[in-house]
C-alpha cells in the first residue's frame, strides 16, 4: 500500500484532488479562512503524517507541479503583452508605485518586529514577505534569515492578501484596473495574481508585472534599509 502512496501518479492525484476539494469547500462556504490552499496544505500534511510518506518522496512525486511554474510565468508574460496599451504613459507611475510599496513593506515589518522584540534572524526572515517565494527565500538566506520559514510566511501573506485585498480596494473606492492589479501583485504576489486574474485581464496582467518588479525592488532595497535601520 505504501508503494502506491509513494507513486508519482497517486501524489499528483493527491495534490490536484486536495486543491479541487478546497475550491469546492471555499465556494460553498465563502469563508476566508477556508481558502483552497489552506485546505489543500492541511490535507496533504495530514496524509503524509498518517501514511508515513516522507517529504522528499512527496517532493519528487509532485515535481511536475513545480515544473509547471515556469510555463505559468511565461503565460503571465503573454497576458501582459496583450495589455501593453495600458503600460504606455504609465511607466513612471507604475515604477514609483512599486518602489513605494516595496519600501513600505520592508520598513513596516522591520519596525513592527523590533517593537515586538523579535531577534535579527526573525526580522531578516520577515523582510521579503511581499515577494514571490523563490526570490523571498533567496533574499532571506542572503540576509541571514530562515528561508524555510520565509516560504511559509510568504504563502500565508499571499493567501491573506488575496482574501482581504479586493474588499479593501472596493472600500477605498479604487476603480482603476491598473491600480488594482499592481496592488494585488505587490502585496500578495502569486496567490494575489490568481485572484487578480479573476477580477479581469488587465488586473491579472499588471499583477504579474508587479510580482517581477517587486522582487527586483525588494532585493535591491533590503540591504540598503538594513544598513540604515
Amino acid at each position: 500500500m505504501k508503494a502506491l502512496f509513494e507513486s508519482t501518479e497517486f501524489i499528483l492525484l493527491l495534490v490536484f484532488g486536495s486543491y479541487l476539494f478546497g475550491q469546492w469547500v471555499f465556494k460553498k462556504t465563502k469563508f476566508g479562512l477556508l481558502h483552497p490552499l489552506i485546505i489543500a496544505i492541511a490535507i496533504i500534511i495530514a496524509f503524509l503524517k498518517i501514511s508515513g510518506v516522507d517529504y522528499q518522496t512527496f517532493e519528487q512525486g509532485s515535481s511536475f507541479v513545480t515544473f509547471m511554474l515556469g510555463p505559468s510565468v511565461v503565460a503571465l508574460g503573454y497576458v501582459l503583452y496583450e495589455q501593453l496599451d495600458y503600460l504606455r504613459g504609465n511607466v513612471v507611475s507604475i515604477l514609483l508605485s512599486i518602489f513605494i510599496g516595496s519600501v513600505v513593506g520592508i520598513i513596516s515589518v522591520i519596525l513592527l518586529a523590533k517593537v515586538t522584540g523579535a531577534d535579527e534572524i526573525l526580522i531578516h526572515t520577515l523582510e521579503p514577505k511581499s515577494v514571490t517565494t523563490p526570490i523571498a527565500m533567496s533574499i532571506a538566506q542572503q540576509s541571514g534569515g530562515n528561508a524555510s520559514l520565509t516560504a511559509v510566511i510568504v504563502l500565508f501573506c499571499g493567501i491573506f492578501g488575496s482574501i482581504v485585498g479586493p474588499p479593501i480596494l472596493r472600500l477605498l473606492g479604487i476603480k482603476s484596473s491598473v491600480a488594482k492589479g499592481l496592488a494585488m501583485g505587490a502585496s500578495a504576489h502569486g496567490v494575489g495574481t490568481a485572484k487578480a486574474m479573476e477580477m479581469g485581464m488587465i488586473e491579472g496582467a499588471l499583477s504579474g508585472l508587479a510580482i517581477g518588479l517587486m522582487g527586483v525592488m525588494t532585493a535591491l532595497l533590503i540591504p540598503i534599509v538594513n544598513q540604515l535601520l
